[in-house]
C-alpha cells in the first residue's frame, strides 16, 4: 500500500510540478544531442543553463537525448526517485553501527533532507546520483572491495567534478587500490571524447570547460540560493570586499580538520564513513557554485549525525540538533517570502552546516567513527 502511494505521489509531483521545468536537465539532454553530432558543448548563448560537466558527460547524456524530452523527463524523474531511496538505505549501510532503529534513522533523515530532494527532483539535477556513487563506495570500501570504489569516485567525478576532493584523501589511505583505480578512471574519462572529437577537439573542449567553470562562479556568488563560504563572506562583505580571502583562510580551516580526523582515524574498524561523509559536506562548502539543494549530498552525514546524537557533548549535541532542524524546516511555503529572503541572504544556513561539520570532528575525537 505504501508502494502504491508513493508511486501515485511521485506521479502527481511530475505532472503537476516538474514535468514543464527540470531546466537542469534539459541541459543534459541538449548537450547530449550536441555531442551525438560532435558540436561545440560550452556555448556562451546558452546564458544561466550553461553546460558546465565535463565532455565525457555529454557523451553519456547522448543516448538519452534521442528520446522525446518528455519522455526523458520522466524517465529521469522516476530513477532520481528511486536514487533518493538508494542513497538512504547506503547511508544506513555505510553506518559503523547502529545506535537507533533502522526505520528511525530513514524516516528522520529523510525527513532532514526532504526539502533538498524535492528541489532536486523539480529541477532533474544528478545529485542525487552524485551521492549515491560516493555512498555505495564507501559501503565497498568497507567490504575490501577497494578497486571497484575506485571506479565509483572516477565515476562520480564524470557526474560532478568536484569529486576530485576524493583522490587526497584516497591517496591518503593505507590501501592504495581505490586510489589508483580512481586516478586510471579519471584519466579514461578526460580521453575517450577524443574518439568523437578528435584529439585537438578533445583539448579545446576541456578548455572551454574549464574557461565556463570559472567565468561563471563569480557573478553567481551574489545570489540568495548559493550557500558557499564566498558566497556567505561575498552577501556579508559586499562584491568588492575580501570576502575571497576570507573564504580562502576558513576554507583552509575546515580540510586541516578534515586532515587531522583522517590522521586520527587509527584502529578504527570504519573509519572511512566518517571521512567521506566530511567530505560530502565540505563540497558545497567550498564549491563556488555552492547551491543549497546540494546540501542533499550530506546524507550520509547528517544520518551519522542523528545516529551518534548522544556521543556529542552536551552544548555541541543542542547545537546540532537545532542546526539539523532549521535546516529542513527553512522552506519557502512555511517561513513565508520575505523571512524565507532574509533568511538565505543571511546564509544562515552555511552556518548552520558548519556547525554539522564540527558536530563530525567532534565524533572523530570521541572515537564513535
Amino acid at each position: 500500500m505504501l508502494g502504491v502511494l508513493a508511486i501515485v505521489s511521485l506521479t502527481a509531483v511530475f505532472l503537476t510540478r516538474a514535468a514543464s521545468k527540470m531546466p537542469d536537465f534539459e541541459v543534459y539532454y541538449k548537450a547530449g544531442a550536441r555531442a551525438t553530432l560532435a558540436e561545440p558543448l560550452y556555448r556562451d548563448s546558452d546564458g544561466h543553463f550553461q553546460f558546465k560537466y565535463l565532455p565525457a558527460f555529454a557523451l553519456i547524456a547522448a543516448p538519452i537525448a534521442r528520446v522525446p524530452l518528455r519522455a526523458a523527463k520522466a524517465m529521469w524523474f522516476a530513477a532520481s526517485a528511486v536514487l533518493m531511496v538508494v542513497l538512504l538505505a547506503l547511508s544506513l549501510a555505510a553506518l559503523p553501527d547502529l545506535r537507533r532503529p533502522a526505520p528511525i534513522l530513514l524516516l528522520l533523515t529523510f525527513l532532514a533532507m526532504a526539502k533538498f530532494y524535492a528541489h532536486e527532483l523539480v529541477l532533474g539535477q544528478v545529485n542525487l546520483l552524485f551521492a549515491a556513487l560516493v555512498t555505495l563506495a564507501l559501503v565497498w570500501m568497507r567490504r575490501g572491495r577497494e578497486t571497484a570504489a575506485g571506479a565509483l569516485l572516477a565515476l562520480a567525478v564524470l557526474v560532478k567534478p568536484y569529486a576530485v576532493i576524493f583522490a587526497p584523501w584516497a591517496a591518503m589511505r593505507r590501501r592504495k587500490g581505490a586510489f589508483l583505480a580512481m586516478a586510471a578512471g579519471v584519466v579514461v574519462l578526460l580521453i575517450v571524447p577524443a574518439l568523437r572529437y578528435g584529439w585537438q577537439g578533445n583539448i579545446a573542449l576541456l578548455a572551454d570547460w574549464w574557461h565556463t567553470v570559472t567565468a561563471s562562479s563569480p557573478p553567481n556568488q551574489m545570489n540568495q540560493d548559493n550557500v558557499s563560504l564566498v558566497a556567505m563572506f561575498t552577501k556579508w562583505l559586499g562584491p568588492d570586499s575580501q570576502a575571497p580571502l576570507l573564504a580562502a583562510g576558513v576554507a583552509a580551516i575546515l580540510l586541516v580538520l578534515t586532515a587531522i580526523v583522517m590522521a586520527g582515524r587509527g584502529a578504527l574498524k570504519v573509519p572511512d564513513t566518517l571521512e567521506g561523509a566530511m567530505l560530502l559536506t565540505l563540497i558545497p562548502l567550498l564549491s563556488p557554485q555552492g547551491w543549497d539543494y546540494v546540501f542533499l549530498i550530506s546524507t550520509p552525514a547528517v544520518m551519522l549525525l542523528i545516529n551518534y546524537t548522544p556521543e556529542l557533548p552536551r552544548g555541541l549535541r543542542y547545537a546540532t540538533i537545532a542546526a539539523i532542524a532549521i535546516v529542513a524546516l527553512a522552506i519557502y511555503d512555511v517561513m513565508g517570502r520575505d523571512l524565507y529572503r532574509t533568511f538565505m541572504r543571511s546564509s544562515v544556513i552555511t552556518v548552520l552546516v558548519v556547525v554539522e561539520f564540527a558536530a563530525l570532528v567532534a565524533l572523530r575525537f570521541r572515537r564513535v567513527a
